[in-house]
């Protein structure tokens, strides 16, 4: 009588034991589905988040610089750079575009931006020379502005592309360009460059 007690009680102990084991487990599985939906939940939140890459122009080196106060009309001839930043995590491939160069509304010039990319977490810089003329112009401000010795102008473009993230997914941006340029006339240098 004794052996079925205890035959009893180890088959209770037992049962017992697998209950506590599933309960273990159950528990494991949670914890680990939490802990996955908080990976996620960040990595969706930061990593998988796409931003719109910026495209600006960089510092500007003036080789030429003409004005003409009689006519009015000027020249002008410098190199900069054409700077796409990227903060993604992920490359920025963009299509071929123009970077429009304007006095008060009227365009002076035009360079182009080739197809290229931008590498996850970098800026591209494309090398330019840029080429001004005021020929298509019939500006009386252009005196006045003369006399004030700066020649400001504007520069815009837009940049389209896609933005590849863990090789699966693409979004399309669009980067735009405003930048106001202020050349001094006396010096012929640049006095200051602003981009939004």
């Amino acid at each position: 009588m004794a052996w079925k007690n205890s035959d009893a009680e180890s088959l209770q102990s037992a049962d017992e034991l697998k209950r506590q084991k599933r309960i273990k487990l159950t528990i494991y599985i949670g914890i680990f589905i939490v802990f996955q939906i908080i990976i996620i939940t960040s990595m969706s939140l930061t990593v998988m988040k796409v931003k719109t890459p910026k495209v600006r122009l960089g510092n500007i080196s003036v080789q030429d610089l003409n004005s003409v106060q009689a006519t009015p009309s000027f020249d002008t001839k410098f190199k900069t750079q054409i700077r796409v930043k990227n903060t993604n995590f992920g490359p920025y491939k963009f299509d071929a575009s123009i970077v429009t160069f304007l006095y008060q509304g009227v365009i002076v010039g035009q360079v182009a931006i080739p197809m290229s990319k931008a590498g996850m977490l970098s800026t591209k810089k494309i090398e330019v020379e840029v080429s001004l003329s005021s020929r298509a112009l019939s500006s009386s401000n252009l005196g006045r502005e003369f006399s004030s010795g700066v020649l400001t102008l504007n520069s815009a473009a837009n940049l389209t592309g896609k933005v590849e993230l863990m090789f699966i997914m693409k979004k399309k941006k669009s980067s735009t360009m405003d930048c106001t340029i202020a050349f001094d006339l006396s010096s012929k240098t640049l006095k200051s460059l602003q981009c939004k």
